[in-house]
């Protein structure tokens, strides 16, 4: 990755900056669940019966004890699950990763791609054993960018809180925000930039 292919010059670099702050609120947003839940008059249990008459008894008129001005009743505008989707363009969110991955250049690190492709246990162990031959600590925040899904890889590293893995062809935002450490390899580096070079076309 090239420099002039990015940050040509201040302003294009404040632009990137806020196209990546786009795209991170967008990933946050459609990664929330809206869970909360009311029930309408017509869904609380109860209240079939007319409460009074209609006429003579000085009261209000009521045709329900679930309507919603009385206590027990349903809730007016009340929240229900829903899903929410806010779009980003494709190549903004190609472009977004690139602008980051180059933001992060500085805590890069490559190694060969055998020693991926060599893992081949599902121990927690290996993986500490491998952080710690590369001279980071576990405490640190590391991502790992395989050049092709490792399951066995993953599972290993799945109990480390401070360890994320992921593909070359799957990279998000957040991950590239929140990691300190990243470790790939030059395959790697070689398919992102065919992955997500294409907003540049």
């Amino acid at each position: 990755m090239e420099e002039e292919q990015f940050f040509k010059t201040p302003e294009k670099k404040k632009k990137a900056i806020g196209l990546i702050h786009k795209v991170y609120l967008a990933q946050l947003k459609n990664s929330r669940k809206y869970l909360a839940s009311t029930k309408t008059k017509s869904e609380v249990r109860g209240g079939g019966k007319k409460p009074w008459r209609q006429k003579g008894t000085g009261n209000a008129r009521a045709g329900s004890s679930r309507s919603p001005l009385w206590v027990g009743g349903g809730v007016i505008f009340g929240p229900k699950p829903r899903l929410v989707n806010k779009k980003i363009n494709k190549k903004e969110r190609r472009l977004a990763i690139l602008s980051a991955l180059y933001l992060k250049k500085q805590q890069l690190t490559f190694i060969e791609e055998n020693l991926f492709e060599e893992f081949n246990t599902i121990k927690t162990k290996k993986i500490l054993d491998f952080i710690k031959n590369l001279g980071f600590n576990s405490e640190e925040k590391i991502l790992f960018v395989l050049t092709k899904p490792n399951q066995k890889f993953w599972l290993a590293s799945r109990n480390l809180k401070n360890i994320e893995v992921t593909s070359a062809t799957s990279l998000n935002i957040k991950q590239l925000l929140k990691t300190n450490k990243i470790i790939l390899s030059n395959t790697g580096l070689q398919l992102i930039n065919l992955t997500y070079g294409k907003a540049y076309t």
